[in-house]
């Protein structure tokens, strides 16, 4: 099978501190996104995807971070293209200063996530265990 047209790859950390995950919501063109991980397209094929990462949570949240390790990727098929999810298990350098298309950010706790969260949110969760 051959990569959809308009497929991306998209890549952002996991940051967890005593037992609550960062999620954002953000606007887009289409509404309001579900809670998710902060994080976004890969733009930039001349760069690492730990670099994307660390780009992508500078533009949507104002923070540095410092990557632990990877997390297992996460394949989605929506709307007849394939999304692929670069997660990285990472630590926060600094204090949340949401960017302009972030309209609620929150610190969640990780054994009761919101029922609106993207569907990888609740996989990529689940495999920390």
């Amino acid at each position: 099978m051959k990569l959809p047209p308009n497929s991306l790859i998209a890549s952002g950390p996991v940051i967890i501190e005593d037992g609550r995950v960062l999620l954002n919501r953000e606007q887009k063109d289409t509404g309001v996104t579900p809670w998710m991980f902060p994080g976004g397209e890969v733009e930039d094929f001349d760069i690492s995807l730990e670099e994307a990462c660390r780009r992508e949570v500078k533009e949507e949240m104002n923070l540095e971070v410092e990557i632990i390790r990877p997390l297992r990727p996460v394949m989605l098929h929506e709307n007849g293209r394939v999304i692929i999810l670069i997660h990285y298990l990472a630590k926060r350098r600094g204090e949340v200063t949401p960017g302009a298309n972030i309209v609620e950010w929150a610190w969640h706790d990780i054994n009761q996530l919101p029922a609106n969260c993207a569907p990888n949110v609740y996989e990529v969760v689940k495999s920390l265990d």
